[in-house]
């Protein structure tokens, strides 16, 4: 890389430069960040008045710049974004570096033809000199790395040669920033790749569109499959939203009754005389406003399912109606003076703990006894994190299909903030957050944390700050070690055996660490 007909010596002043520019590199964690370093410092050492890079694209055969540190005077406000700053690869310094493969020392820009001034970036400089090195590694040219104005007066061959020594040490830092930046991209697509086939997966688990792996929700299925192939009555408790009539579905079109209706009320949504007429049916003129006959849910089952959600709800003179309907197998209209006949599976749901209203005298005791045939008790969310990331991959997809947009992916950082939060709503609030999260990024726009509520984003697990960014990892071995030392002998009052113990060492090998770690007088 460096121009063999350069002949200079380094002193050790010299070495000092480049270690002082190189160490710039890994000052800042991202690519940005270290251009800005590292063009900053190398105007300082170099003694110049302006650095910038531009990047070469080989398929578009271009130059880019993509970092430019300009005096901090210069009128440079209404010029463009330097990600927009693009030349031909056969222009300018630029490009006859990129044919020659060479660095250029340029003492009077005004007397050299292959400076270009319509490219110049760095006009609010008044360019007068410049040095132009490549950028480039064993397998490819990255681009050129300008300096701009030394302030002796001219460019020297010594500088020459820092800058392209520098310029390899630049050049592999961009291809390892670049490769990174790839690695990670790919990275995250896996990560979303995964959680999409894990989704898959679950069909053999998925009745009737329930989405679940966890071990919470494998004894759940367990359950339905004992049940399924019944006809017994069955009472499903959880918390709202997690999924009891999905579960209730499940159950009947999985089950030998899957040929029939399944009809579902929920008993909290309407006043009791409106709850008896939509159960029971009513007769024509038994109260105002009823016109006809008209059947009741039980009698619309036809010997399939009926489904009463938030049975807790039930008025207890509606609950013994009930208890008669369920003993007696028959039902009779409101206003009816005749009772029919009827065939159905019943299944209840409710949020609240049934044997404490029944303690409370809220809910019929023998009632509860019928009902509980074979209880259901659904996890809330928060007890099945795992399977957050697979509902809100199948949210995401819905939704996506519902607005007919392109499929997005969910950024980690996302997922890492859903699993995190506590989902009092449960499944019925995270279907929601989905839904306001991807309106909100818009279409084709990733799902990241940006777009979660405020609520959520505010359940961020807080860094320890004693493992920042910049802590080895020895050194936070040893810390973790010295506090699991010292909180193992303050558990037992300085008992060294005791303490050994815990901590799984032998006694000598607890007496080194607390030697090591300065605790003895502690």
């Amino acid at each position: 890389m460096i121009d063999p007909e350069l002949k200079v010596s380094l002193k050790t002043s010299d070495i000092d430069i480049l270690h002082e520019v190189a160490t710039s590199l890994h000052a800042a964690p991202t690519l940005d960040g270290m251009l800005n370093n590292v063009l900053a410092r190398i105007k300082k050492v170099f003694g110049v008045e302006g650095a910038s890079i531009a990047l070469h694209d080989s398929d578009q055969h271009c130059f880019f710049f993509i970092r430019t540190i300009e005096q901090q005077n210069s009128r440079n406000h209404d010029r463009p974004a330097p990600g927009k700053w693009k030349f031909p690869d056969n222009y300018g310094v630029a490009g006859w570096v990129f044919q020659h493969r060479k660095s250029v020392r340029i003492d009077d820009v005004s007397r050299d033809e292959r400076f270009t001034n319509t490219l110049d970036i760095q006009k609010n400089l008044d360019t007068r000199s410049m040095l132009c090195v490549p950028l480039r590694t064993r397998k490819k040219f990255l681009g050129v790395l300008y300096a701009i104005n030394s302030r002796d007066g001219m460019f020297t061959e010594k500088s020459q040669l820092l800058l392209e020594i520098l310029s390899g040490t630049i050049a592999i830092a961009i291809e390892n920033a670049r490769l990174y930046g790839e690695l990670k991209v790919h990275a995250e697509t896996l990560e979303s790749e995964n959680i999409r086939l894990k989704a898959e997966l679950q069909k053999r688990f998925n009745k009737q569109g329930i989405i679940a792996s966890s071990q919470a929700m494998q004894k759940v299925f367990a359950l339905l499959d004992k049940v399924i192939v019944t006809t017994t009555t069955v009472l499903i408790q959880g918390e709202t939203g997690t999924g009891k009539e999905l579960i209730a579905r499940a159950i009947h079109y999985n089950g030998p009754l899957k040929e029939r209706p399944f009809i579902a009320e929920n008993c909290a949504a309407l006043s009791e005389s409106l709850l008896e007429s939509e159960l029971f049916g009513h007769v024509k003129g038994a109260y105002t406003g009823a016109i006809s006959n008209k059947k009741g849910l039980f009698e619309q089952a036809r010997g399939g399912t009926v489904f009463l959600d938030e049975i807790a709800d039930m008025p207890l003179s509606m609950q013994s109606k009930l208890l008669r309907v369920i003993q007696e197998g028959c039902v009779r209209p409101v206003g009816g003076s005749s009772a029919h006949q009827i065939s159905f599976r019943l299944i209840a749901a409710t949020n609240r703990n049934l044997h404490d209203e029944v303690e409370k005298g809220n809910f019929r005791k023998d009632l509860f006894y019928r009902i509980h045939a074979f209880p259901i008790l659904l996890p809330p969310l928060r007890e099945r994190k795992e399977d957050i990331p697979l509902l809100a991959a199948f949210f995401l997809r819905k939704y996506t299909k519902k607005f007919a947009w392109p499929e997005v992916r969910l950024a980690p950082d996302f997922i890492d903030l859903l699993t995190h939060y506590d989902w009092p709503g449960n499944i019925r609030e995270l279907e929601h957050e989905i839904e306001r999260a991807l309106t909100l990024a818009g279409r084709g726009n990733n799902l990241n944390a940006v777009f979660l509520s405020e609520r959520i984003r505010g359940t961020a697990p807080e860094r320890d700050p004693s493992f920042d960014t910049q802590t080895t990892l020895p050194d936070a071995v040893s810390r973790l070690e010295r506090m699991m030392v010292r909180d193992a002998l303050e558990q037992t009052q300085g008992n060294r055996s005791q303490a050994a113990r815990i901590l799984g060492l032998t006694r000598q090998g607890l007496l080194n660490k607390i030697a090591r770690y300065g605790l003895a007088e502690q």
